[in-house]
């Protein structure tokens, strides 16, 4: 297989909106095989210089909250009103056997049949957070294909709201009502990182719980500090089930997108994103190949034997092991 020839077919599939090509090239990107990678740095690259009008939403919550139903709900406004959407959804993967749920597809089924929508249920695998490997790289080939509506749907655990935030441009947390979900969710961390808090489910006899929910989050949201952007995050309340709110919470991004592409932070946090990515892509290509040394994986096997019976420490240990890959590469 040529690299080159295989990578510039799948581009031209990418750019003529080729569903096939663009699943095909995501696969090569999210693959750890030597050959695929080859091709998929030739895509993204070549990716990479197709410019477009896009944004980038992360939306998190605990599971239960309903993600996958006002996904699916939005992205038919969504492309109701023009727009080409894709998803991007975040299985948790099994540690023990590594495979994972893939669900999302099936609960979404009326947005897997609309032409102008894409969905990519990835599996989190051992990645940071439970974010997918590559994600940011799906998300160029995405914006390369024509999607100009990028949606990142996190498994709402650990820190994959860390991870999702500093890949899109709007944060969307989603919350419920009487749950007790409303007292959990004032934590700093990821209140301070949402630009709007939804409450979701604001429907039937949780319509006034929700209404209750949304005044608790609006007082909580006047303890933390201004954020730079001048952007002041709002609360509303919708129902993905009924289908209501979701008009107010677009007006909602939309405000959000305008204000700060006129001040200019929309640009600049895209920018800060490539420097992250940079990052990132440097710690996983290291992680990769110190695993893959040969004389790592000489020697890791029975320095690890010493660190379960006890006789190292796994301090010394992983001196001992990266003094030795320093070596090698020196």
């Amino acid at each position: 297989m040529n690299p080159q020839y295989h990578a510039e077919a799948l581009v031209r599939g990418i750019f003529s909106k080729d569903i096939a090509a663009l699943s095909k090239a995501i696969t090569m990107v999210e693959s750890t095989k030597q050959q695929h990678q080859e091709i998929a740095n030739i895509i993204i690259e070549k990716c990479l210089f197709k410019k477009s009008e896009t944004i980038r939403i992360g939306i998190t919550g605990v599971p239960g909250v309903g993600k996958s139903t006002f996904i699916a709900r939005v992205g038919k406004l969504l492309t109701s009103k023009g727009n080409r959407v894709a998803v991007l959804t975040v299985d948790p993967s099994s540690n023990l056997t590594k495979g994972s749920i893939l669900a999302d597809k099936t609960r979404m089924h009326e947005l897997v049949q609309d032409k102008n929508a894409f969905i990519r249920p990835s599996p989190s695998g051992d990645s940071l957070g439970g974010v997918a490997r590559k994600t940011r790289e799906s998300i160029i080939l995405l914006e390369a294909a024509g999607y100009n509506i990028i949606i990142i749907e996190t498994v709402g655990v650990g820190q994959s709201e860390t991870a999702v935030h500093s890949m899109v441009d709007f944060f969307l947390l989603l919350k419920l009502s009487g749950a007790g979900d409303e007292l959990q969710g004032i934590k700093r961390g990821i209140m301070e990182m949402a630009d709007t808090i939804a409450i979701n489910k604001a429907d039937g006899a949780n319509t006034n719980s929700a209404k209750q929910a949304e005044i608790a989050f609006r007082r909580a949201l006047h303890l933390f500090p201004p954020k730079d952007n001048g952007w002041v995050p709002q609360v509303t309340s919708c129902s993905a089930l009924e289908n209501t709110g979701l008009e107010e919470l677009w007006s909602i991004i939309e405000s959000y997108t305008l204000k700060t592409k006129d001040s200019g932070h929309f640009a600049a946090k895209r920018q800060e994103q490539n420097k992250s990515w940079l990052k990132q892509h440097i710690e996983s290509s290291l992680k990769m190949d110190f695993y893959h040394n040969p004389l790592v994986k000489e020697k890791l096997e029975a320095l690890e034997k010493k660190v379960v019976n006890g006789s190292s420490s796994p301090f010394a240990v992983a001196q001992q092991l990266l003094q030795a890959y320093k070596e090698m590469k020196a």
